[in-house]
């Protein structure tokens, strides 16, 4: 995958040293931190590390289908999860034979292409030196440890920010074909759908190529009709979110107080949700910055995720959402381009808080702890 546009080199090359570089001091973290906390205990395999929480489940899935492992209890959540990154996990495992390993060598990759788009994208949209500083900002959100592990954040990343430059150009037929394939990996795919056709109208293109908004709801429908043959249940990857996690619509406040009380409790989890509360403001936030500056498309993709996950039974992974906010690491690139001397700060301030706060999740997420 290449990025759509005529990105300069220098731009590519920037994110792409960005990039290594960031995955390199997260490789050193993990050898260094297992040691640390493995206390004179054995230490297992670097690729097993990271095989915790939505990661294992996925391997799950590329395994042995959505059935699950045959030895084990079933597990009613395994739909919530979309085929696309299952898939491709068991297409690299054939090469590298090993699951963990695939779903890092998956996430390096696909991230690779991400960030390339990405500041890409800042660069269409802004001033030279954007492109390094939004990438920037991707890599220091607190979250980033979901870009390295097997994740499938990464993969969706380097569909959608494509598919959105791609768009932003004029080139539909190349933007539908990618934002079909970023529906293969996460229910978001279907708000990045809904924003294009918002930013096709707002664009004002000719009616003749609206054909090309159709391709990415595609695959959310051959995906529910494969369960719908499977279960009989169209709806199986939400079912699978409620018997999973118990994620349910409930009115805003109510999810707000029950947070509220776990992130007030003295339970393993209360930090996870305290960061949970932190995203949820970051997210309205965002939101209505997007509204304010009347970036509709943008407005329409965030929006509809901060309300759904606002809107759930309780605050879950909306820290680890956000990093599919593009918007968000281009506003931050944008405000802390030269221009008024207290500019130059933006990016420092952001770094001295999201900076120890991504180490911080990563020697958690290591540890097997609930991070988001």
């Amino acid at each position: 995958m290449i990025p759509p546009v005529e990105t300069s080199r220098a731009t590519v090359l920037e994110a792409f040293l960005l990039w290594l570089s960031s995955r390199l001091g997260i490789v050193v973290l993990a050898v260094v931190g297992a040691g640390t906390m493995a206390g004179g205990e054995a230490v297992a395999p670097f690729p097993a590390r990271w095989e915790h929480w939505d990661a294992k489940l996925l391997i799950t899935i590329a395994e042995y289908g959505y059935g699950g492992d045959p030895a084990a209890e079933p597990d009613p959540g395994l739909p919530a999860f979309f085929p696309g990154m299952p898939l491709t996990l068991r297409a690299v495992h054939l090469v590298v034979g090993d699951w963990g390993l695939a779903g890092l060598l998956i996430s390096f990759v696909a991230g690779a292409v991400a960030v390339a788009s990405l500041a890409g994208l800042a660069e269409f949209e802004g001033p030279r030196g954007t492109g390094w500083r939004a990438v920037l900002a991707l890599l220091l959100w607190p979250m980033s440890v979901f870009l390295f592990a097997g994740y499938s954040e990464a993969l969706f990343l380097a569909f959608a920010v494509p598919a959105w430059l791609a768009a932003r150009r004029g080139r539909w037929p190349l933007a539908a074909v990618l934002a079909a394939g970023a529906s293969c990996m996460r229910i978001t795919g279907l708000f990045l759908a809904l924003a294009l056709i918002v930013e096709f109208r707002t664009a004002r293109r000719a009616v003749r190529q609206a054909v090309w908004l159709v391709p990415p709801f595609v695959p959310l429908v051959l995906y529910s009709a494969y369960h719908h043959a499977r279960s009989g249940d169209w709806l199986a990857w939400k079912h699978a979110q409620e018997a999973g996690w118990g994620r349910h619509l409930v009115w805003p406040w109510e999810s707000l107080i029950t947070t509220w009380q776990s992130a007030m409790g003295d339970g393993r989890f209360a930090w996870a949700f305290r960061l949970e509360i932190a995203g949820a403001v970051v997210g309205i936030g965002l939101v209505l910055v997007l509204l304010h500056l009347r970036r509709w498309s943008e407005f329409v993709y965030v929006g509809l995720q901060v309300g759904a996950l606002v809107c759930s039974a309780y605050y879950l992974s909306i820290p680890r959402s956000a990093l599919l906010w593009w918007p968000l690491f281009l506003l931050v690139a944008r405000a802390s381009t030269p221009g008024p001397r207290w500019r130059r700060w933006v990016l420092v301030a952001y770094a001295l808080v999201a900076g120890p706060l991504t180490v911080l999740n990563t020697l958690v997420f290591l540890d097997g702890a609930w991070v988001g």
